[in-house]
């Protein structure tokens, strides 16, 4: 079993939880309204802003053996930069107020989510960061470009409204692929780091899902934690 393999398999209770939120199974119908759509945006602007940075911070704290990582996240960073404005244009096109979510604060497990993967990076392996690579990125290649068709055709938006969800599904089908060979070259030491965020990432990304519903945000991080 490849290194990759190895990590889809440790992670899968923790995707099919996030997989089984129900705005996730409304979105891919083609079921949820404008402010849920709005909602999603705002809280992915909050965690997309932060990519390039936290790639910055890893590619730092890395060792002179993982100069190959290194160089990856140079392309990494060259097609992540300025994703976040995309996002604001997006709201502005779906007849939000962009500069009012810039100004705002995250949801609770949204901002969790950055603090973790921050301090994996600052005060544990680096390497774990490709944990929030491997659960957003895969992610948005199984979702995005599905959710969005449904999702323009259920609220009758314009293109412009979805730039972002097409744009990222589009991307991270390639960018899945250069993933997994970076995972496969991992020793095991680093693919632990690796596993261990992603099972925590995936927890809160779906922590960030279910408060988009009505639901109390508390209860959903609580589930999230367990």
């Amino acid at each position: 079993m490849s290194a990759y393999q190895q990590l889809e398999q440790a992670t899968r209770a923790e995707r099919d939880w996030l997989l089984a939120t129900p705005v996730i199974r409304r979105a891919l119908e083609g079921r949820i309204d404008r402010v849920t759509y709005l909602a999603f945006l705002g809280q992915a602007y909050h965690h997309v802003r932060h990519t390039v940075p936290l790639m910055m911070a890893c590619g730092a704290r890395l060792p002179a053996r993982q100069e190959w990582l290194r160089d990856a996240l140079v392309e990494y960073i060259a097609e992540e930069h300025g994703h976040q404005h995309w996002i604001l244009d997006d709201i502005l096109a779906a007849g939000g107020d962009p500069q009012q979510v810039a100004a705002g604060r995250p949801a609770p497990a949204t901002e969790l989510m950055v603090r973790h993967v921050r301090d994996v990076i600052a005060h544990d392996n680096p390497v774990g960061f490709f944990g929030m690579v491997f659960v957003l990125e895969g992610t948005s290649t199984a979702l995005a470009t599905r959710a969005a068709g449904a999702i323009r055709e259920g609220l009758g938006l314009p293109p412009e409204a979805f730039r972002y969800l097409d744009s990222h599904g589009e991307l991270d089908v390639g960018h899945l692929a250069f993933f997994q060979g970076l995972i496969d070259r991992l020793d095991t030491a680093d693919l632990t780091a690796v596993i261990d965020t992603a099972r925590m990432v995936y927890r809160l990304y779906g922590a960030m899902f279910r408060g988009l519903d009505a639901h109390d945000t508390t209860e959903a991080l609580a589930h999230a934690l367990v």
